[in-house]
């Protein structure tokens, strides 16, 4: 009896290992891997610079008086210097707008760019307060 089990036994290694085929992964055979052409960026969004404003001198105040021709501003950070600067055909156009609205009020925070040549304002920006 000793010997039909180790007989027993060493038959069923010998099937255990004539049974164990090599495994292989359930890969489709047609499978092709994809090529990725990494030669050539992909742009998503294209970074577009702002343009700069050559030649002009910023001034940043509180507002005195505004209309359609010029404004005049108080300067930040020192209460005695007030700069009146008419206004450029484009500006011009752009505070007719904002004068429709309300228009700028006494002491509106406002930073013109201005050609120092001729004090003329050529861009301003500022938040307009609500209409008195």
């Amino acid at each position: 009896m000793r010997r039909l089990g180790k007989f027993g036994m060493a038959l069923g290694i010998l099937a255990a290992g004539i049974g164990a085929a090599p495994v292989s992964a359930q890969v489709p055979a047609a499978a092709v891997p994809v090529i990725v052409d990494t030669a050539a960026p992909i742009v998503v969004n294209a970074v577009k610079p702002k343009p700069k404003n050559v030649g002009l001198v910023k001034f940043e105040g509180y507002v005195q008086n505004a209309n359609i021709a010029q404004i005049t501003v108080r300067a930040k950070n020192d209460e005695t210097s007030l700069q009146t600067f008419t206004l450029s055909q484009a500006m011009s156009a752009k505070m007719q707008t904002i004068v429709d609205k309300g228009g700028f009020q006494y002491g509106d925070k406002v930073t013109v760019y201005y050609d120092p040549q001729t004090k003329q304002a050529m861009n301003f920006k500022g938040k307009v307060s609500k209409p008195i």
